[in-house]
Formats: structure tokens, C-alpha cells, sequence
């Protein structure tokens, strides 16, 4: 198994959650972005201000590395317009798949329309400029059934609107990794949630995102049947080790 091609390497803190200067998240990002180039990964997972810093390493030294970056992260609270407009910037600067915050908690308050209006619209943008598009469910913030709802109300919003053969390029995905949990409960991707986004979403593909921290548990993911996996420790995985990271 060529782990690697299902590994989205990732960092996403600001300076300010890293706890260092503006400068040296700088070089953490960059020293996150030529990694994935040496170790040719997937693709590298980063804020949209550092899109076009990953571009320009990428092109540099002529890598096949894709770039994904996340929308209205990580609350997912925007109004449309403006994920839309963020979408619109990374797509110019070079961003390959646009990993969208769903409304989540709109969608928790019964604000079915608009979950359903943003998840059309910001996928309609994504695949017209022949991107990949995941949005990102929060299944910390959701119980059981609503991680079951969501997943089929994303399933249902792309199956209803867009051709059989653009269904792969549309994932839902588990979590953001920033969401605050009680009782150091998990905050991303565990099996039995996988579970019902894999039975739920299918056919679209699932990507698990946050608290894969081992080989094993990589493969177990795969093996499950998820198509990427979202981890700050992706050499550590790939290696066969164990990531200490949060996500």
C-alpha cells in the first residue's frame, strides 16, 4: 500500500495558535510544505494566505504536489457570499482542493435551506474550475444522527445536481481539528463516526481529518474504505510511527 497518495499533510495554526512570532509560522508552513515535496505526498493541507507561498515552492521544484486549503475555517459560520469569495481567491492563487466548514450549527438549528444553498453553490464553483471540494462536518459538534443527516443531505445536494462522473471529486470530510471538546473527548475522526459518514455519504468519498496518529490507524481508515486522510504528522505515519501531534 503507497500510503503516502491518501496522506494530506497539514498545518493550519496561526501564528497565534502556534504561540510564536508571525515569522517563524512563516517557516514552520514552508518547512510543512517542502516536506511534502521531498516525502511526495498527496497533497499539502495549509491556510488560505499561504496558497501561493505553496505554489511557488511547488513550482520550484517541479513537483507534483497538490495544494488544498480550507474555507471559512473553522467555524463554517460565514454568510455564502463571502466562502464564496474566499473559494474564489484560493482558486486564483493556486489551490487545488478547497476543503469547505459546513454550517454546522445552522444546520443544528434547522436551517436545512442553507446548508443546502451553500453546499451547491460552493461545489458549483469548485468543480467549474475543476477543483476537488470537501466539506467538513464537525462530527465532534453533531451526535449520531445528525452526523448520519448531514452526510445525506451533502450526498443528496451533489447526486441531485451534478453528473455521475464529478462525484469523486466531492468529499465529505469529518472535522477541522480547532473544535473544542468537554471531557477530552475526540475532536476528529474516529471509526465509529467514519462509519456513518462512509455508509451515508457513499458514493461520495470520505476523508478523515483530525486524531489518526499511527500507521495502523491510517490503514484501518483505509480500509474502512476513506480516500484521504488529513494528519500534521504525516512522515511520522508514513514511517510506521506515532504522530504526538493534535491532529
Amino acid at each position: 500500500m503507497n500510503i503516502k497518495q491518501y496522506l494530506d499533510s497539514t498545518y493550519l495554526k496561526t501564528a497565534t495558535q502556534a504561540g510564536i512570532s508571525e515569522k517563524e509560522n512563516i517557516l514552520v508552513a514552508k518547512g510543512f510544505i517542502q516536506e511534502a515535496i521531498e516525502e511526495h505526498f498527496k497533497l499539502i493541507m495549509i491556510r488560505p494566505d499561504r496558497v501561493s507561498l505553496a505554489k511557488e515552492m511547488i513550482l520550484k521544484e517541479k513537483s507534483n504536489l497538490q495544494i488544498g486549503t480550507v474555507i471559512d475555517f473553522p467555524e463554517g459560520k460565514s454568510l455564502i457570499e463571502d466562502k464564496l469569495k474566499e473559494a474564489a481567491k484560493a482558486i486564483e492563487d493556486g489551490a487545488d482542493d478547497l476543503d469547505f466548514v459546513c454550517n454546522y450549527e445552522a444546520f443544528k438549528n434547522g436551517d436545512v435551506e442553507l446548508l443546502k444553498e451553500e453546499i451547491l453553490k460552493g461545489t458549483q464553483l469548485g468543480l467549474k474550475n475543476n477543483k476537488v471540494v470537501k466539506w467538513i462536518i464537525e462530527v465532534a459538534a453533531l451526535n449520531e444522527k445528525q452526523i448520519i443527516q448531514l452526510s445525506s443531505l451533502i450526498k443528496n445536494v451533489i447526486v441531485s445536481n451534478f453528473h455521475e462522473e464529478l462525484f469523486s471529486k466531492v468529499f465529505v470530510k469529518s472535522s477541522t481539528g480547532f473544535y473544542k471538546t468537554e471531557n477530552n473527548l475526540p475532536n476528529g475522526a474516529t471509526i465509529p463516526s467514519i462509519k456513518m459518514m462512509l455508509e451515508n455519504a457513499s458514493p461520495l468519498p470520505v476523508k478523515a481529518a483530525g486524531g489518526v496518529r499511527t500507521y495502523d490507524e491510517a490503514v484501518a481508515m483505509i480500509e474502512l474504505g476513506i480516500k484521504r486522510i488529513g494528519t500534521s504528522g504525516a512522515k511520522l505515519i508514513a514511517n510506521g510511527e506515532n504522530s504526538n501531534n493534535e491532529y
